[in-house]
């Protein structure tokens, strides 16, 4: 180690396996500072945004979603990808109204994560978003959405207990509860 920075993996190659509409997937072999060699699959994937909604009443807006992966709907902050020339800030207000049906009179920039730095790139922004009014967009086609308002006195039961298992929810709840 320098400076409490580990030293890098070197990157001997790398080869693309697939190339899909949301992430992209390579190969990397690395040699690793002891000189060995070894494989690491990697998920490319553009950052993205999540927002956790506060309304007047103090509850926070929530999403529920079916998520085919796991086979199970999930209660979450709204959340999308960032698409391309859209600024992070401007991708949370469109991914709110798109999810929610609210434009965020106060939307602030809580803090940066990543999703799963062990194979993925996914960089998230998480925002808090205030003074909210009633201001929908479209929702993507595939998007079926059912909106619940959990108030913050009882989201970190909801956390505890289990009823919300989304991991950026989660993220960005905890980031939410230290700067409010």
């Amino acid at each position: 180690m320098m400076n409490d920075q580990l030293i890098p993996e070197e990157i001997i190659s790398s080869k693309s396996v697939f190339d899909g509409s949301l992430f992209s997937v390579s190969v990397d072999e690395l040699k690793l500072s002891n000189g060995c060699h070894v494989s690491r699959e990697v998920i490319k994937h553009r950052p993205s945004v999540v927002i956790v909604p506060i309304d007047s009443d103090d509850n926070v807006v929530m999403v529920r979603q079916y998520r085919h992966p796991i086979a199970k709907d999930l209660l979450e902050a709204p959340a999308g990808n960032i698409e391309d020339l859209e600024l992070p800030l401007e991708s949370a207000q469109r991914e709110l109204q798109e999810e929610t049906g609210y434009f965020s009179g106060d939307l602030c920039f809580i803090g940066d994560f990543w999703s799963s730095p062990g194979f993925s790139t996914e960089l998230m922004h998480a925002y808090v978003a205030r003074d909210l009014v009633s201001k929908p967009l479209e929702p993507d086609v595939d998007e079926f959405i059912k909106i619940e308002f959990i108030p913050i006195s009882q989201i970190i039961d909801y956390i505890r207990t289990g009823r919300i298992q989304d991991a950026k929810t989660i993220s960005a709840i905890l980031m939410f509860m230290f700067v409010r």
